[in-house]
């Protein structure tokens, strides 16, 4: 029997408010533990990699960087006036090998700005496979 006839059924309806509340809550706690890192605190330690030995392939360009910023293209020691001088050199060293391979050797306290002029140089020259070698880390 049903007593109630006259009634109107109420609705259930979800409140939001609490559930709100809750990830508001949620998101303080996180704010406030999270810890955020600082570019000047990284330590980057470069460059060794654990990877195979990869084999000598013919059709490549050697470019070494010392940490002076001294260049040697295929064993030829070459001063770097400008990316287009440079872009010559690397044109030259490619000579007529097919499709050619930049691998650049760069010492670990070689500057940025030094890798960067020889990539730079590969691209005026319009080479555009750049490889980069490193050394075995420890246990490697």
């Amino acid at each position: 029997m049903n007593f109630q006839r006259g009634r109107a059924k109420e609705e259930p309806e979800i409140n939001l408010v609490p559930l709100i509340d809750v990830m508001m809550v949620i998101l303080i706690f996180l704010m406030i533990t999270t810890t955020y890192s600082k570019y000047t605190e990284l330590k980057i330690n470069l460059p060794t990699a654990n990877a195979e030995k990869q084999r000598e392939r013919p059709n490549e360009i050697s470019v070494l960087v010392n940490a002076q910023g001294n260049y040697v293209i295929d064993h030829t020691p070459v001063v770097f006036s400008g990316i287009e001088q440079f872009a010559d050199a690397l044109r030259r060293a490619g000579g007529t090998l097919k499709d050619p391979v930049v691998v650049i050797s760069a010492d670990a306290k070689a500057t940025h700005q030094s890798v960067i002029r020889v990539m730079e140089s590969a691209r005026v020259a319009g080479l555009t496979r750049i490889t980069f070698t490193t050394q075995s880390g420890p246990g490697g």
